[in-house]
């Protein structure tokens, strides 16, 4: 950062930080603001690809390079470290640096991005320009796992957005360690806490900051965001991102195993889909991650030592964090126990701020035939996977020669009240912007009702359709019903409508 830019920055920080009490609150953000941090590890570059093909989806309003227990980059002293977090102490032991993959990875992805975007605004309206997104770019607390002693550019860069005037949520996606945002909350303890603005200021925050955290990948959190900003919403996902990550193998049912497979792969994502989709990470592909030398996936022996083919998916662990900002009808953005792209999460029994996944957070597996931890997340694959394909192909190709989703309604209001033992009648339409026929699905998603049984939905592949309120249900007690609408085009294409009818006197 150069001197002048430097001054600027201060600037417009003292500027936002003096206005907090005094100016009108400005007009709030249309989509959802997120900020994501990373540590550049294969499944984030992999994730990072396919977040800028939804980059439409939501507001990016900052890109942060931080550190983990996986990967750091040293101070340059030779400073030795020893980690914080158990697995990483007994595997690595004391290190000066740590799988360090650099920080111009992101701008490298971003310019790869900017020779699609031309194509992918002709699909749909609202991709930010690679210009927008190379100016987002921070380097935030990377020296070591959890360091979170000085403020960093990235770190003041996330400050300055949790202080400024727009009240939406600031979703914050922790694909690394969470130093870099514990970090500017730090910082605003410490210019805020002893003055008579702390109060206002602490609630501010703590309504605005939203985290997505894949896992505890250092201990900050634990040690310093829990217990000074308890008030912050946490949304921790420990169980079903396994469904997106490197033990895929063993996580998701052999039948949808074919959406994770070197042959889709090739054919969907890898190859005659331009630059930004070539360099995604696969098994045996030939790539290579300079600075991280574990990062053996694209040798094409280590692939056959682990029993996998060419071309098989590696990991994108981190994308669930922004698969729950992609709005498809679900409403799990109202309440992330709803369940939807970005898994399912139930309140904790001791912080009401904080929703986990977890053993007991299951959804039943048809496949298997047994309640399943990752099942809230596997259970969208099929469509996750077919979405991807056609973002692919906007890279590429022409509007009339892709596909695009079905823009689903009701016909009715999305919250019902019904009593047991009436007919309540469901309705909705869909229209398909490539003119493509459609089919209807109606299904209850019994493990978010808070009715212990199942209604029988009649004609449930019609787009009006019909259930009984069981005697049995009481009131208070909630039915979810979804209607899935799936397109007939290539690849086929699928958006949701949720109804929730609430049991009444």
């Amino acid at each position: 950062m150069t001197i002048k830019t430097l001054i600027l920055s201060v600037f417009v920080f003292l500027c936002i930080s003096s206005s907090l009490i005094a100016q009108p609150v400005a007009k709030t953000s249309a989509k959802p603001r997120t900020i994501i941090t990373t540590d550049g590890e294969v499944d984030d570059v992999d994730t990072f690809i396919r977040m800028l093909l939804y980059s439409n989806e939501f507001n990016v309003v900052g890109l942060v390079y931080s550190s983990s227990q996986w990967h750091y980059k040293g101070d340059g002293k030779g400073t030795k470290f020893t980690s914080e977090m158990a697995s990483t102490v007994k595997r690595y032991g004391e290190l000066t640096e740590l799988r360090w993959p650099g920080t111009t990875w992101m701008e490298e992805y971003i310019n790869k991005y900017r020779e699609v975007y031309p194509n992918l605004t002709k699909h749909a309206k609202g991709y930010p320009t690679p210009d927008y997104l190379l100016s987002l770019v921070r380097i935030g607390n990377i020296d070591f796992e959890g360091e979170m002693n000085r403020d960093t550019e990235g770190s003041d860069f996330i400050k300055t957005i949790l202080l400024d005037n727009d009240p939406s949520p600031v979703y914050l996606q922790i694909w690394g360690g969470t130093n870099t945002v514990a970090r500017a909350l730090k910082s605003i303890e410490d210019q805020y806490k002893n003055t008579p603005n702390w109060p206002t200021i602490a609630k501010k925050v703590s309504d605005k900051a939203i985290i997505y955290a894949v896992l505890d990948q250092d201990a900050t959190y634990q040690t310093y965001v829990a217990p000074n900003w308890p008030h912050i919403k946490v949304l921790y996902n420990a169980d079903q991102f396994w469904s997106f990550a490197y033990l895929w193998p063993r996580v998701v049912p052999a039948e949808l195993q074919t959406y994770l497979s070197g042959k889709w792969f090739a054919e969907h994502i890898k190859f005659n889909h331009g630059p930004l989709l070539s360099a995604y990470y696969l098994w045996g592909d030939g790539q290579k991650i300079a600075g991280d030398p574990e990062h053996t996936h694209g040798d094409p022996e280590e692939a056959k030592k682990y029993k996998l083919n060419q071309y098989d998916f590696i990991s994108e662990g981190d994308s669930p964090a922004f698969f729950y900002l992609i709005d498809v009808g679900l409403r799990s953005k109202e309440d992330v126990s709803y369940g939807g792209w970005g898994g399912r999460m139930i309140r904790s029994a001791t912080n009401p701020y904080r929703w986990e996944d977890g053993k007991t957070v299951t959804d039943y597996d048809p496949y298997t035939k047994k309640q399943d931890a990752a099942y809230p997340q596997t259970r969208w694959i099929p469509a996750l996977q077919n979405d991807f394909a056609a973002r692919a192909d906007w890279c590429v190709k022409s509007y009339t020669e892709a596909n695009h989703p079905p823009v689903v309604s009701l016909t009715h209001a999305h919250d019902l009240r019904v009593k047991p033992g009436h007919r309540v009648t469901l309705s909705g339409s869909a229209t398909d912007p490539d003119s493509n026929p459609v089919s209807y699905r109606w299904w209850q998603y019994e493990e978010v009702d808070s009715y212990p049984g199942n209604v029988m939905i009649q004609q449930p592949d019609q787009a009006k359709t019909s259930f009984v309120v069981p005697r049995d249900a009481s009131a208070g007690q909630t039915i979810h019903l979804i209607l899935e609408v799936t397109d007939k085009g290539t690849p086929a294409l699928t958006r949701y409508r949720r109804v929730i009818a609430t049991v009444v006197d």
